[in-house]
């Protein structure tokens, strides 16, 4: 199953990392979108198939977490899977994030397999450890 991604940052050089980023993994790529802010991400999100959104936070006209309030509040978009990607890594600020709804949290500078593991992680592509452990038992 090939899946589609949105990345969202305001730096259009962070976006074209991810992306490649997302060549270098395991996963079977679809199509990946990009948007520059939140506003542009709901416009996409409210026309296209995703199955899962990388979103930086600090980002002009409609921040990452003014997105993720926003899908959160949409009967059809509540339950697309966020990745915060962001340098703002405090505590507070993640589990903020967290109670929010968003999946994951990924600290930039991020590696290749960082992202790949965490997003097989929330797309359900990798089971976790104690679902493969009973399996072999």
């Amino acid at each position: 199953m090939a899946y589609n991604i949105l990345v969202v940052d305001d730096s259009r050089t962070i976006r074209s990392i991810i992306k490649k980023t997302l060549t270098l993994t395991k996963l079977d790529l679809g199509q990946v979108f990009e948007a520059e802010n939140g506003r542009q991400a709901l416009d996409i999100l409210k026309d296209n198939w995703i199955d899962v959104v990388l979103s930086d936070l600090n980002m002009p006209e409609m921040s990452g977490m003014e997105l993720v309030d926003a899908m959160a509040a949409d009967g059809l978009l509540k339950d697309i899977p966020v990745v915060v990607i962001s340098t703002d890594g405090s505590v507070t600020r993640i589990n903020e994030l967290k109670e929010k709804g968003i999946r994951e949290y990924i600290r930039k500078p991020f590696t290749p397999e960082s992202i790949s593991e965490i997003i097989e992680r929330v797309l359900g592509v990798v089971e976790n450890e104690a679902e493969l452990q009973r399996k072999l038992e």
